[in-house]
């Protein structure tokens, strides 16, 4: 596998890992006890931190990618695997 596909299938996995880890530990404005500034939605984070959702992407994406690396290096899983409704039927040709 070239450099430029791990890079862009670990980009892939962290953009999924980041949509994935952003709604945990969020606490909204009514959680923390404060005042909710008109206009504002009501799930909005009252503190929201940038650092720590990427931190945790990173690390999920990490894991995520090295199960995928390890897959394509040994072939836990391939095309065969995921066939579900048999054999296709033969084309006459």
């Amino acid at each position: 596998m070239q450099w430029t596909s791990i890079v862009a299938i670990y980009g892939l996995f962290w953009v999924l890992s980041a949509f994935l880890v952003m709604p945990f530990g969020m606490r909204t404005v009514e959680d923390e006890g404060h005042h909710k500034v008109p206009g504002t939605v009501e799930s909005a984070p009252a503190q929201f931190r940038p650092g720590r959702i990427a931190l945790r992407a990173t690390v999920l994406a990490a894991i995520l990618f090295g199960l995928f690396y390890a897959n394509y290096v040994y072939g836990w899983i391939g095309v065969e695997s995921l066939n579900f409704f048999g054999k296709p039927p033969e084309t006459e040709g």
